[in-house]
């Protein structure tokens, strides 16, 4: 099958969506014949080195786009340029005479963004996209600590509204992938052809089992993600607070806005003591503190993913998320707690309530970690994604 990827960031040495990236496209040239359209931050390595059997157009990022890191990540200033020339590209390679079986564009996951191949004759798969979703008020009014350009999520409604070219990359799509079933919400005033529930990332391979001791002195609660309002770190900690009587620390890793008011929180609930903040790690450092841990704490009420979820239950941990986007798409019933979003007290409050049983209940924890274990196994790994996706591709190309 000859397949044509445009994914505007594709490095497997880097983080996000720019890896996801390269994990499809490593995936699927394995067995197709892939053709990859994408640009490059200038300060990092070209996808040209980096994947073999794929022909590659590749374009640079402008210069001092890449200062203003997360500016530069969540609105991508660069994108315009890439849909300009990707679009120039495509029409020129189908003038030219050549074929492509499907199109794909698996990133930026936002969907905010329209697609350089929607509209141009070839089936046209999207996604996995996500995004959008609203706070609840309760917490929107404690989340000063962003960066003012955060707000600009905002618009994204607006534009799947009122964009001419985003409702064509939608409305033109063969098939729309959404990664938790709240974005068939989202695109309720769209006319979508085929919309398919899937992740957004995967695991590459589940590391071996561990075996953690049924600890009868400190146990161990970990969150991992970056110290924005949105991903509950405040939660985990006024929970910690409430189980003063446990012997319970949490390891937090991750920094951001948001991290002088966590810790200004716990210096005020007394329990400084007892939450560690370790900062932003590398990939292998997270993952010594995956297996150091008993209890996996991501109370994030916006999260439109999965993926941090989906990474803790393969180290065999119970899980506390909440049950809203995409966490509460990626945890089964059984590997933990999927608690509801109502107000930041009874969030903390629900979130004290499932360490506490973890705490007690040695059992408990070990049943829910060997049920995410499983979950991850069965459902989660790159090879499921990519032997779902070569299903969709193939039925787009024999309805042709």
């Amino acid at each position: 099958m000859k397949i044509l990827v445009i994914a505007p960031a594709c490095d497997g040495t880097d983080v996000g969506e720019s890896w996801v990236a390269h994990q499809w496209v490593a995936g699927l040239s394995r067995s197709h014949e892939v053709t990859l359209l994408t640009s490059r931050k200038r300060n990092r390595p070209s996808a040209v080195g980096q994947l073999e059997n794929v022909r590659i157009r590749e374009w640079i990022e402008p210069p001092l786009l890449g200062r203003a890191e997360r500016l530069n990540s969540m609105l991508a200033p660069g994108y315009v340029l890439f849909y300009v020339g990707a679009r120039r590209w495509i029409r020129n390679a189908l003038r030219r005479g050549e074929q492509f079986d499907v199109a794909f564009q698996p990133v930026p996951v936002a969907m905010r963004y329209p697609s350089p191949a929607a509209g141009l004759g070839v089936p046209l798969v999207v996604g996995p996209v996500g995004g959008g979703l609203k706070s609840p008020a309760a917490f929107a009014q404690q989340e000063g600590t962003d960066p003012w350009f955060v707000r600009l999520r905002g618009l994204d409604e607006a534009r799947l509204r009122f964009d001419g070219l985003l409702r064509r990359t939608y409305e033109s799509a063969d098939c729309v992938l959404g990664i938790a079933p709240y974005v068939s919400e989202k695109l309720r005033d769209l006319t979508i052809k085929r919309l398919e529930i899937m992740s957004e990332t995967a695991i590459l391979s589940v590391p071996a089992p561990v075996t953690r001791p049924d600890r009868e002195q400190t146990v161990r609660a970990l969150f991992v993600g970056r110290l924005v309002r949105t991903k509950g770190a405040r939660e985990a900690i006024r929970a910690l607070a409430l189980c003063a009587d446990l012997p319970l620390e949490l390891d937090i890793v991750g920094a951001g806005p948001d991290g002088e008011a966590c810790t200004e929180l716990a210096r005020n609930a007394g329990v400084l003591d007892r939450v560690r903040f370790h900062g932003a790690q590398p990939r292998d450092s997270v993952s010594r503190f995956y297996r150091n841990a008993d209890i996996f704490v991501f109370p994030s009420y916006r999260e439109p993913g999965g993926n941090v979820t989906l990474e803790a239950m393969s180290y065999g941990l119970p899980v506390i998320v909440c049950d809203r986007g995409g966490p509460g798409n990626a945890v089964s019933a059984s590997a933990g707690f999927r608690l509801p979003v109502t107000t930041p007290d009874a969030l903390a409050n629900d979130v004290a309530d499932a360490m506490r049983q973890m705490v007690l209940d040695p059992a408990l924890r070990r049943r829910c970690g060997e049920e995410g274990y499983a979950h991850v196994q069965r459902t989660a790994l790159w090879d499921h994604r990519l032997a779902r996706m070569e299903t969709i591709f193939a039925d787009l190309v024999a309805a042709r």
